[in-house]
């Protein structure tokens, strides 16, 4: 499944957008690789190389890196820059299902 069949899913995405060299990003793969283990089935999970997804980047006007997306049915529910813990994510990707 590709990631705009993901999307338009009415299971919810969470999509994190990062680049190798950001030590942010660095960071925060561990907490959006727990929350999408803790999540498991009930979710679709993608990283976004932007360096390598430059298309994919601008569609979804990313700024800056990290940049944590969750979609549902096709809508944005949820997206913001930084570094989150898994908690926080599994909260609300919970609160979408």
């Amino acid at each position: 499944m590709n990631l705009a069949d993901k999307i338009k899913s009415d299971k919810p995405t969470l999509v994190n957008f990062y680049a190798t060299w950001c030590g942010p990003c660095v960071m925060m793969k561990p907490n959006v690789e727990e929350a999408a283990k803790q999540l498991g089935s009930n979710i679709h999970f993608d990283r976004i190389d932007i360096d390598q997804e430059g298309d994919l980047a601008e569609l979804f006007q990313i700024r800056s890196v990290p940049t944590t997306m969750i979609f549902k049915n096709g809508e944005v529910k949820w997206r913001q820059s930084g570094i989150f813990p898994s908690t926080a994510l599994v909260a609300l990707v919970e609160e979408l299902l």
